[in-house]
């Protein structure tokens, strides 16, 4: 596994890239031998933050973790990277897996405030074509509460979104 490491107001010190390696790198046998690790630390007032991202044959493996200290940062990610790898591995093993009902789903207004919406970010991202339950396991790779997709049934965008009580809602478009 290549690993690609960068800080934000931190020195990525030799200790700190060996310990990333060590750890990240015991999760080697889960990818082939050219899978990169992008590994980005940052520090903001007291909190040490750690965010992994692993692409994997057109998915993301992510995982961010803060603590105190950036060592228990580090077994911390890479604990959720584990799981994360291990339920990917099961999805891809049991193709018969059904996933939760969609047809319960509302969408609450909780903008109600005549303020003025700023657009702080936008992103810009390629979609592949996929059904809604493989873009629900991706929303949960991700650690998202929603996930835009274009649907290979229908050929139009949808989204996917995680409800309070644990159910999952898709939103298609009708025009």
């Amino acid at each position: 596994m290549r690993f690609t490491i960068t800080g934000r107001n931190i020195d990525v010190t030799p200790g700190l890239r060996a310990a990333i390696e060590e750890k990240i790198g015991k999760l080697d046998r889960y990818f082939n031998s050219d899978a990169e690790a992008i590994v980005t630390l940052s520090v903001q007032k007291d909190k040490q933050i750690i965010e992994v991202t692993i692409p994997v044959k057109g998915n993301m493996i992510r995982a961010e973790e803060s603590s105190s200290d950036m060592y228990v940062s580090i077994d911390l990610v890479q604990e959720i990277i584990e799981r994360q790898m291990k339920k990917y591995k099961n999805k891809l093993l049991d193709k018969k897996q059904t996933a939760q009902a969609f047809s319960d789903w509302s969408i609450s207004d909780e903008n109600d405030s005549d303020e003025d919406i700023k657009i702080v970010k936008t992103k810009r991202f390629a979609m592949k074509p996929m059904d809604p339950e493989e873009a629900c396991f991706q929303m949960e790779l991700l650690g998202h509460s929603f996930y835009m997709f274009l649907n290979s049934d229908t050929e139009e965008v949808n989204v996917v979104y995680k409800r309070r009580n644990g159910a999952y809602g898709l939103i298609e478009p009708e025009f």
